[in-house]
């Protein structure tokens, strides 16, 4: 017999969640100039850097950008490969970034993608260096990014049906995704995350597939509330699918446990699937936010700061680097942006505003 709780009902399918991390609190004073790491007011350091190498993609996702896409960035704007690896050389070397990721748009565009690479693997300390991708071109570029040193990436997937793949990035372009999910297992690039976003009344079906097709092969799947961050402003929060949603489905084709596993900064809350060591994660952004215990901070392909993914204000770091700022004087204006972090995005606050730039120009 199936055990049951304290009121008799059946326990069978259902799932404990965790809860949600506390808003910080003032623990530190700030450092003086010159010297710490990207401490905030609210106690909370800066470890995780992430990159956008271009604003551009060849996907056209709809909960990301229009159709017709979007205005690039002028190229006159964006960050030399020279300014990328000096910035990210002053992050780890004096501000202590310790972890890297690439992202877009889609940096599988950015030339000089694998020299960037290299050149942050090459980094004392070392950084862990990732890379997120939607997979197009994978295939063929997966060899030559674990040559220079990628440790892991992640991918953007959010159906397995061709047809609605191509309904959802206005793109048939399903198969060289999945070519480049096997190349980069192939490559050594482990593990593999898929990150798959589900919206209502389009692909709400495909959460079960798509566990069990990473489950099959191998890669570890991550799904991901849609947040506010699209081009053209059309989010509501109500038609948003959550993660209460996310995980009635899956439970409904298998049984999950929590992980024990601390999660420390970790975005997700992962969950044992079938008495097995293999997982799948929630990143409830909106519903179940962890602000508490971020530990990002993000710069733009034109060389700005954000201290937050919803921050409405940036600091730009590359007027100053091509005006002759010296490598210590960029750090402290790094250190600064990172003072004025808020305690939390805000989302659920009336007062809320969506950030001008979406997704695809800030770098997830």
């Amino acid at each position: 017999m199936p055990p049951d709780d304290a009121t008799g009902r059946s326990t069978v399918g259902r799932v404990t969640t965790h809860s949600p991390l506390p808003d910080p609190v003032v623990r530190a004073p700030a450092p003086a100039p010159g010297t710490g790491g990207l401490v905030d007011r609210h106690g909370r350091t800066a470890t995780d850097l992430r990159v956008s190498l271009t604003d551009r993609c060849n996907l056209r996702c709809t909960y990301c950008m229009p159709p017709e896409g979007l205005q690039w960035l002028p190229k006159v704007e964006q960050l030399t490969d020279e300014e990328v690896v000096r910035l990210v050389r002053i992050g780890v070397e004096q501000l202590g970034i310790r972890e890297v990721r690439f992202t877009g748009g889609e940096p599988l565009l950015r030339p000089g993608l694998t020299g960037i690479v290299a050149a942050t693997t090459a980094l004392a300390p070392r950084p862990e260096v990732s890379l997120t991708t939607n997979a197009i071109g994978l295939s063929r570029m997966a060899p030559a990014l674990a040559d220079a040193g990628l440790d892991r990436l992640n991918v953007s997937l959010d159906t397995l049906d061709r047809e609605r793949f191509e309904q959802l990035t206005h793109r048939d372009r399903l198969p060289d995704v999945l070519a480049g999910l096997k190349a980069a297992k192939d490559a050594g690039l482990t593990p593999v995350k898929v990150n798959a976003v589900l919206l209502r009344g389009i692909n709400e079906d495909d959460a079960v597939p798509l566990l069990e097709y990473c489950l099959e092969h191998g890669y570890e799947l991550r799904f991901i509330e849609q947040m506010p961050l699209d081009a053209h402003h059309a989010w509501t929060r109500g038609e948003m699918v959550t993660a209460e949603d996310i995980l009635a489905r899956l439970t409904a084709a298998h049984t999950l446990v929590p992980d024990v596993e601390e999660r420390g900064a970790a975005p997700a809350e992962r969950w044992l699937v079938d008495g097995t060591d293999l997982t799948v994660g929630v990143i409830a952004s909106v519903t179940r936010s962890f602000c508490g215990a971020c530990d990002r901070t993000r710069l733009t392909a034109d060389g700005q700061i954000r201290n937050c993914l919803f921050a409405r204000d940036e600091s730009d770091l590359r007027t100053a680097m091509r005006e002759g700022a010296t490598d210590a004087e960029l750090a402290d204006r790094w250190r600064i942006a990172t003072l004025t972090k808020l305690p939390g995005h805000g989302i659920d606050d009336p007062s809320f505003l969506q950030p001008s730039r979406p997704m695809s120009a800030i770098g997830g």
